[in-house]
């Protein structure tokens, strides 16, 4: 057939054609990302008991930023929407 056809990207996993992530690869990231923002709990709250004059937001940008920057490099794998929910649920955690 001539022209331009509509593409998918799959690829067979267990039998099974999946375009995606399958449901434990999701999982691994959830779990991944929450362990990161545990992580950024217990940093967070050393670095403003550390210097109290650090706000709670200035500490979250930082981190932040550093975080970019890990995943600019391609350190860390993690897509935008996953360093956000990161942020968010970080801030969540700390109640900031």
């Amino acid at each position: 057939m001539p022209g331009a056809h509509p593409k998918l990207a799959a690829r067979l996993v267990n039998g099974k054609y999946i375009s995606g992530l399958t449901d434990e690869e999701w999982l691994e990231r959830y779990d991944g990302c929450e362990d990161l923002a545990q992580q950024w709990v217990i940093y967070c709250t050393r670095k403003v008991a550390e210097n109290p004059a650090l706000t709670h937001e200035r500490c979250l940008t930082n981190v932040r930023k550093g975080f970019a920057l890990k995943v600019q490099r391609g350190e860390w794998d993690l897509s935008e929407p996953e360093q956000d929910w990161v942020v968010t649920r970080a801030r969540e955690l700390l109640g900031w």
